[in-house]
């Protein structure tokens, strides 16, 4: 019989039947219905069923029966936006959901070890030197990474819990990486590099392009398919370390991968998406509620439930004034009551 954790360290033993793997279902036909929704609204609508039309076209010969406009904007403008802000959403939600388990931390969110810090603070660096888009992005991915490898080898180093250890150095280098942030900001020319710096670190997936997409597949896969296979291991890791060890579990090492899982899919993350907050925090939290705390189903809860929802968010973004908001701005506006409202509504489920 497989159990459900009602909190960290207390195990419930009610079984869990197909009743969860229906709502996954259920969320995954959700995504896939705003997925297709995404492209018909917009200044330029096109019908959806044109929209699949014009996708299948690329797969399948179809007799045409759209313009080249509609063309244009789902494969050129809309396409690569769609597919970043579902990328974008699954990731964070995932990193968000790792770190909580394996910090077992309720407030863990996928810049806890620095890595959004290290990100703007790499990008702000690239647009003070005059970077591309290309090198704006390299830099914020590699500039993350970099942090939390200093994260990383500072807590090694100190004495003490190394859980511990890690948040706190992961504060400290974040706190770090946002002074020397704040100084590029200071020296930055104020009628062009402030503002792109202060946009950037908004959030937004204006001009997203298929070469971005591309760019952070690689990343995201190699970080969210290990720990979608160890996903069952991560239940053990919520127990304690003791527990985890007594049933054979190489507590370090399992720590030590879904960091580095996590870490990277935050990085490319960041990269290509500037900082966009409470996704990875207020999901999880979400996916919760409708899936429980087993990760054999939370965390493709939160993949799916991250996606739909960075996607709504986005449309919100790109439709509801005449000027584009920050996607930023909006997932705080959002994130922050929700999750004020789970707080006062939660039943002990971390």
């Amino acid at each position: 019989m497989v159990t459900r954790k009602r909190h960290v360290g207390h195990i419930d033993t009610e079984p869990i039947y197909v009743g969860q793997t229906i709502r996954l279902l259920v969320l995954g036909a959700l995504l896939f219905a705003t997925f297709l929704f995404s492209f018909s609204i917009g200044r330029y609508g096109v019908p959806v069923k044109e929209v699949i039309r014009i996708l299948l076209h690329k797969l399948i010969p179809i007799q045409q029966t759209w313009t080249t406009e509609m063309e244009t904007v789902v494969i050129n403008i809309r396409l690569p936006r769609i597919m970043m802000a579902s990328l974008v959403g699954c990731a964070l939600s995932t990193a968000g959901a790792s770190y909580q388990g394996v910090f077992q931390n309720p407030m863990a969110s996928p810049d806890i070890l620095g890595a959004s810090s290290g990100a703007a603070f790499g990008a702000a660096l690239a647009i003070l030197l005059g970077g591309s888009t290309r090198m704006i992005t390299f830099a914020a991915f590699s500039s993350s990474l970099v942090t939390v490898m200093a994260v990383y080898f500072i807590a090694q180093r100190a004495p003490g819990l190394k859980v511990v250890n890690l948040i706190l150095a992961g504060i400290m280098v974040g706190s770090l990486f946002t002074a020397g942030t704040s100084y590029i900001k200071l020296v930055a020319d104020p009628s062009n590099q402030l503002p792109a710096i202060t946009y950037w670190m908004m959030g937004s997936f204006s001009g997203s392009k298929l070469a971005q997409v591309a760019f952070v597949v690689v990343p995201m896969a190699l970080g969210m398919i290990p720990l979608l296979l160890i996903r069952w291991q991560i239940n053990i890791l919520t127990l304690g370390d003791d527990e985890a060890r007594t049933l054979g579990i190489n507590t370090n090492r399992l720590r030590m991968i879904v960091i580095l899982c996590a870490t990277l899919i935050t990085a490319a993350s960041v990269s290509v998406s500037g900082m966009i907050g409470w996704v990875g925090l207020v999901i999880p939290h979400l996916s919760r509620k409708m899936v429980g705390n087993n990760y054999r189903y939370l965390l493709p809860a939160s993949m799916i439930t991250g996606a739909t929802f960075l996607l709504i968010v986005d449309n919100v973004s790109r439709n509801l004034l005449a000027v584009e908001i920050p996607i930023g701005i909006l997932t705080a506006f959002i994130g922050a009551p929700f999750f004020i409202y789970l707080i006062a509504k939660q039943e002990k489920t971390i």
